[in-house]
Parts: C-alpha cells; sequence; structure tokens
C-alpha cells in the first residue's frame, strides 16, 4: 500500500504539470498492418469499445475534443487527482445509448448508473506502456468501485493468436481491438504506437475449390480456396453456418467476404464469408 501512494504522488506531481487546452493532446490511433507494425509480441492488445472517449483531468471529464462531460458528482468523486484516459461504456453496441447519455446537460442518476468508465490509460511521459498498465489496474483496485475498470491487456506471440482474440470478440459483437506498442512512453498525437483493428472491408473472389473440414468439422466444408480478379489464391475458412458448410457454395460462384486489410503477402487479413453474390 506504501509503494502505491508512492506511485501516486509521483503521478500527481507529473500529472500537475500537464495542462488542457480547448482540445486536450491526447494519443491517438493508427490502423493496424501486419506487413508495417512488425513483431506481435511487443504489443499490448485489448478489446475496442465502442462508447464515448473520456479524459478525466483530475476534476472533471472532458471528450476529446475538449468538451464537457456532466458526470453525475457520485459517479467521479472515487476518481484522483491524477490524468486517466478511457472510455464512458455501456455494452458492446450499445453507442447510441451511452452517447445519448454522455450529452446530456443535466445528468440523470438513473442513465449514469448503467455507465462505467472503461480506464486505458494512465498518462506518464516518463513510463512505458506496459508500467502505465499495472499502474492503472493498481489505481483501479484501490478505488474498488464497480463503475470505474480497468480495461485488460493481453500478450500474445503470434499473428494467429491475434487472429483467434480478434474473431472471437467480433463474434461477440465487439468493435475491434488495440495495440499499444508495451514499451512505448506516453505521446499526444495519432501514433504508430496505438493501432486500432476493425471489422471490415469486403471484397469478391471465385470458389475454386472446397477443402475439407476436420475435427467438427468433419465430413463438412473445411474452407473455401478462392481466387480474387487479380489472381491471388487464399482460403477463407470462418463466417460460415453449419448448414453452409454442409451445403457449401459451388465451385465457380463468386462469394463476398470480410477482411481488414493485406497481410505482409498482400492477401486479406482475417477474410470470413459473409454471402454467395446473387445471381452466381
Amino acid at each position: 500500500m506504501a509503494q502505491l501512494k508512492y506511485l501516486l504522488l509521483i503521478v500527481i506531481l507529473i500529472g500537475s504539470s500537464l495542462t488542457f487546452a480547448a482540445q486536450p493532446q491526447v494519443l491517438l490511433a493508427k490502423v493496424y498492418d501486419e506487413s508495417k507494425h512488425g513483431d506481435i509480441s511487443e504489443y499490448l492488445v485489448s478489446e475496442k469499445f465502442d462508447g464515448v472517449r473520456a479524459i478525466w483531468t483530475g476534476d472533471k471529464f472532458i471528450t476529446r475534443r475538449g468538451n464537457a462531460i456532466n458526470a453525475p458528482s457520485w459517479f467521479t468523486a472515487p476518481l484522483p487527482d491524477v490524468w486517466l484516459d478511457g472510455e464512458l461504456w455501456i455494452a458492446r453496441a450499445q453507442f447510441s445509448l451511452v452517447s445519448g447519455v454522455v450529452r446530456t446537460k443535466h445528468p440523470r442518476n438513473s442513465d449514469w448508473q448503467a455507465i462505467r468508465f472503461q480506464i486505458f490509460d494512465m498518462p506518464d511521459a516518463t513510463l512505458p506502456f506496459s508500467t502505465r498498465y499495472k499502474n492503472y489496474q493498481a489505481l483501479v483496485k484501490q478505488i474498488n468501485k464497480q463503475h470505474i475498470t480497468a480495461v485488460k491487456q493481453h500478450r500474445f506471440t503470434s499473428t494467429a493468436q491475434l487472429t483467434e482474440y480478434f474473431e472471437d470478440l467480433t463474434k461477440q459483437g465487439a468493435e475491434g481491438v488495440m495495440l499499444h506498442l508495451a514499451n512505448a512512453k506516453y505521446k499526444s498525437g495519432r501514433s504508430n504506437t496505438l493501432l486500432k483493428l476493425k471489422p471490415y472491408l469486403d471484397a469478391e473472389a471465385v470458389v475454386i475449390a472446397h477443402l475439407p473440414g476436420k475435427g467438427k468439422y468433419t465430413g463438412m466444408l473445411g474452407a473455401l480456396k478462392v481466387k480474387t480478379p487479380h489472381g491471388q489464391i487464399f482460403k477463407i475458412g470462418t463466417g460460415f453456418s453449419n448448414k453452409q458448410r454442409q451445403t457449401p457454395p459451388a465451385i465457380g460462384s463468386t462469394v463476398t467476404y470480410g477482411y481488414h486489410g493485406l497481410t505482409k503477402h498482400g492477401l486479406p487479413r482475417f477474410a470470413s464469408f459473409l454471402r454467395v453474390r446473387e445471381g452466381h
């Protein structure tokens, strides 16, 4: 506990030198691209929450554009006099609801009781993100209030693990994932140290083969082998219902698939089946 108090004192002293203009200087994300952003193991990865970005200045909430957020006093009372960055969030796919509550000039307690402040950074220009993550975890634990939570970060050793995490979250309705360079010190502005990965772009390709399934998909489709109009060949193994795996799109048919960017080999990243193009 003594170490935590000492840590908070240091953060408060550093935070006291931070000033807030009409629009605060915050860290902004770029789009993740496997061909440009190197080793996945260098990043801490978390869910991207579809809420309202909120900066706690030490005495009030403001948006990233500097607009005041009128939260009830009971909601902000447990927060310390330090700069925190996070998301005001209700649930997945509920952005419109939380946005409406946050924009209200005269907050209603009944509305705010559904909101959580999901902290994802405790800005400090002297510390790497891996340490800042530990700091905000410790702070949230000390606050010990249900409506103030710490966004959990994960480490992965391969893009395959990132893919599995990304697909699992987005299937549950998540907006996407965030990748934060673990050794990066805090710096405002749009930066490669913070990356976002969201679904999805879409495109079409022609089915050229059916690949057999394994395990629970034995006797059914495992993946489609497809060819793009530019001659690129790759596999689509996710996005199918069991019925579609039992009766897959015909060879020669054109399918629409979703993807997010390109791999370092120029192939669609996280390709997932969407539908068969009508008329084919």
